[in-house]
């Protein structure tokens, strides 16, 4: 794959995030590294682990 850069000038006054979807990065102007990171922020009573029903065959 070729990929070719061409840096010019960029002016950005507003930005305005009005949600995130599961994944999301929002990049502006020049980066040498991204690292992401994510977090789970549902309460622990709300997993259900088990038991499991099985389905039937239908």
């Amino acid at each position: 794959m070729n990929f070719q850069v061409y840096n010019r000038e960029l002016f950005v006054e507003t930005i305005k995030i009005t949600g995130v979807a599961s994944s999301s990065l929002v990049l502006v102007g020049d980066t040498e590294t991204i690292q992401l990171a994510s977090t789970f922020d549902t309460p622990a009573e709300s997993l259900i682990i088990g038991p499991f029903v099985p389905l039937s065959a239908e």
